[in-house]
């Protein structure tokens, strides 16, 4: 990686932490029940990092900011925490992993829409590096 590159991906870490910080986590005021209906289904489904096969797959999705996921490498690897958030027009995930080699280990997502795809950040805990990362929709 170069050092543009990292100072991009740096910066591109840095934008996406001063939106979670000031962001509300409620999302229930969405009032519409067929746009929240709408995201929901955009959510639900399982998606994949074509860089290595991992699956993330989201069902149950509330209006709450709450949702049910599991993730596989290729085995399933114990998910500790899921929720969503709306970050104005955009939907943001946040998944945490808690299992043998992944000791708090974190995907920040957003779904764009535009690609049907989530975009984000993966911090790898036990090495405490951030990698930029997709997950493209398999169902």
């Amino acid at each position: 990686m170069t050092c543009e590159q990292k100072r991009k991906s740096l910066a591109g870490i840095a934008m996406l932490l001063l939106v979670c910080l000031f962001s509300p986590i409620s999302v229930a005021a969405e009032s519409d029940p067929k746009s929240a209906l709408k995201n929901e289904l955009l959510l639900v489904g399982k998606w994949m990092r074509p860089d290595g096969g991992y699956v993330l797959e989201i069902k149950d999705v509330k209006l709450d900011g709450s949702l049910k996921a599991a993730y596989f490498n290729p085995r399933p690897i114990h998910v500790a925490k899921a929720e969503w958030r709306r970050i104005a027009d955009r939907i943001q995930i946040f998944v945490e992993l808690r299992d043998v080699n992944y000791p708090g280990s974190t995907y920040t997502l957003i779904y764009d829409s535009a690609k049907d795809r989530f975009e984000g950040y993966y911090y790898q805990a036990a090495m405490q590096q951030t990698f930029e990362v997709i997950f493209e929709r398999t169902k």
